[in-house]
């Protein structure tokens, strides 16, 4: 009996501690810079308690294509702010859409006085697009936003994606790249990236489900990639 009794008392104590703990903010280390993105598939967020948390930064989904906006970008980008967090606005890419048209969109989201950070330009597939096709698709499109918001746009796409279809074209872009393992992303060209997206499982009080991590690589700051107001 007495026995049991300590086993079951070490037992709610492990409990209580990881109750008290929350959850895990930083995946593999807290020594980097953290953030995350996150789109109206989160939900209601908490930005209150978020702005709590060790995360520096977050990008937060504007647009899609030539016609979609995501439903939650007005409040979380207000709210974010509200809190304390660099923010920074995407755009998912679809390469069958007419540039102008998809440019169009996220200008009338991602506006310049409402940016911290960069605006990041979401690069996952070809849609069915011969390779060159697509690469001169992409590239026309990326020199519309460089002109419209007079910086380079980040660059997010993953690892395999990347290597096999964006070698040798970004090359004087910033890049984060997406790879959910504890092996950090490798890129064939050797082009080096600034972040890491290192989960699309992570945990974080405010946030209901799963949301995107990423992490600066190596001594790479925030301030790199800071929209410049001009």
């Amino acid at each position: 009996m007495k026995r049991f009794s300590l086993i079951f008392f070490f037992t709610v104590i492990s409990l209580a501690s990881f109750a008290q703990g929350g959850r895990v903010e930083c995946e593999d280390t807290c020594r980097h810079i953290h953030g995350i993105d996150l789109s109206h598939y989160q939900g209601t967020v908490f930005w209150e308690t978020v702005g709590k948390s060790k995360m520096a930064y977050v990008y937060l989904k504007a647009t899609e294509g030539g016609t979609r906006i995501d439903d939650k970008y007005k409040q979380n980008i207000d709210l974010a702010h509200n809190y304390g967090l660099k923010v920074g606005s995407y755009h998912f890419y679809r390469p069958k859409v007419n540039q102008k048209e998809q440019l169009h969109n996220f200008m009338a989201q991602c506006r310049p006085g409402d940016q911290d950070l960069l605006p990041m330009i979401d690069v996952e597939t070809r849609s069915g697009m011969p390779r060159e096709e697509f690469r001169d698709s992409l590239a026309k499109f990326l020199v519309l936003v460089e002109k419209a918001y007079r910086q380079r746009p980040l660059v997010y796409t993953g690892t395999n994606f990347y290597n096999a279809n964006l070698q040798g074209m970004l090359d004087d872009y910033k890049l984060m790249i997406a790879q959910y393992s504890s092996r950090q992303p490798v890129l064939t060209d050797g082009k080096e990236y600034l972040l890491w997206q290192y989960t699309a499982k992570g945990r974080l009080d405010g946030i209901n489900g799963f949301v995107d991590k990423s992490r600066f690589m190596g001594k790479h700051k925030l301030r790199e990639i800071r929209f410049r107001h001009r």
